[in-house]
């Protein structure tokens, strides 16, 4: 029998009825408009709210992938409701959304496994994260068929992150996409969390990981999946690439008016 994890937020942070979520998913890549043709695309930085609030940010990086052709995506999210030592990679057989099932691509997991003590099989970190699970229904619509090593950093210390990074620089190829799931500042007025998020931008389109994680350490920015766009940037520094730009920049004052407190967005694309 199969084991399956099952959409846990859907309903809640994206539609749960699949003919609403396809059409909010086209109608917030039709209102995006990406200037530059991004070839070789190897990673996308991309937010993980709820889809009123940061989808159409995220549409502008997936938007950058449509029709291009991938075996495997590599998602790598923070956790935020478990604290585990390592690095833990869903032990089942795919992932479900509304829009179907994405199995898991189980040789590459069992093969990134092999190469950390620190990364480990498991359920830890997949019970009901959403920073994962959201990024799923973009990828379903942007790609045709895509099997999935979803990676939930348990521990976002330098070791670990830094391990990560390493350990994925083995499988960058044109045929698999890293996609690094987090949102930005949480919470300060619109213009504090500019400058937060600000920075943060400018160190990915340096492409300064080693900077960005000194940052966020340090506390002169914020992004709760701060780990995953360090381990991303570095995996794919250590196989030459090194542009990278972010595409969309937001909070979600824009959509609720609301400037008092607000969670700030981007997405961001990793290419040659």
């Amino acid at each position: 029998m199969k084991k399956i994890r099952e959409a846990h937020v859907a309903g809640m942070f994206y539609p749960s009825d699949p003919k609403v979520l396809k059409k909010q998913i086209n109608d917030f890549f039709d209102l995006v408009k990406i200037d530059i043709n991004y070839k070789n695309v190897a990673g996308i930085i991309s937010p993980h709210a709820g889809y009123m609030y940061s989808g159409k940010t995220a549409a502008h990086g997936f938007k950058t992938i449509q029709n291009k052709k991938y075996k495997t995506v590599i998602v790598i999210s923070p956790s935020h409701r478990e604290y585990f030592h390592g690095i833990s990679i869903y032990d089942g057989d795919a992932y479900k959304t509304p829009l179907g099932e994405i199995p898991i691509d189980k040789a590459m997991k069992t093969e990134i496994i092999s190469k950390s003590d620190l990364i480990f099989e498991g359920i830890e970190g997949h019970r009901v994260e959403h920073a994962l699970e959201v990024q799923l229904p973009f990828l379903q619509m942007s790609l045709s068929n895509f099997e999935l090593v979803p990676i939930v950093i348990g521990d976002q210390r330098k070791q670990y992150v830094n391990e990560l990074g390493e350990v994925l620089s083995h499988f960058i190829n044109d045929n698999t996409l890293l996609v690094a799931s987090t949102d930005l500042s949480h919470f300060y007025t619109k213009s504090q969390a500019n400058i937060l998020d600000s920075r943060v931008a400018e160190h990915i389109n340096k492409f300064q990981f080693e900077e960005l994680q000194n940052d966020l350490e340090g506390k002169r920015c914020e992004a709760c999946g701060g780990g995953g766009i360090v381990a991303l940037m570095k995996a794919l520094k250590m196989n030459n690439y090194n542009s990278s730009s972010v595409v969309a920049k937001s909070d979600s004052g824009d959509i609720t008016g609301d400037e008092s407190e607000v969670v700030g967005y981007l997405s961001a694309v990793i290419y040659n």
